[in-house]
């Protein structure tokens, strides 16, 4: 791996504090650094996959709706309320 230099401005008394920081956790600030971006870019790159697999799914459900596939509200609203009902019976029984 090749390495370059990143240079940035930062307000001298942050410096100061953050070197002192890293230096009671027994790291040099550039080791800390180093770990931030690494930590950032992960962050950003499993961003980047969650909203590329929500938009695909987003798509499968538009495809389907424009295809058809619905299902009406009523017949919803009846499977749910056998659900919440047969949720109930159980919480009842178990008191």
């Amino acid at each position: 791996m090749s390495e370059t230099t990143f240079t940035f401005r930062v307000d001298e008394s942050l410096k100061a504090e953050f070197s002192r920081a890293a230096k009671a956790r027994d790291r040099s600030g550039a080791q800390l650094l180093r770990d931030f971006m690494r930590e950032f870019v992960q962050q950003q790159q499993e961003a980047a996959a969650h909203d590329a697999w929500f938009r695909r799914q987003v798509q499968i459900g538009l495809d389907s709706a424009n295809a058809g596939n619905l299902i009406p509200a009523a017949e919803v609203e009846a499977r749910f309320a056998a659900k919440r009902a047969a949720t109930r019976r159980r919480l009842e029984t178990s008191e």
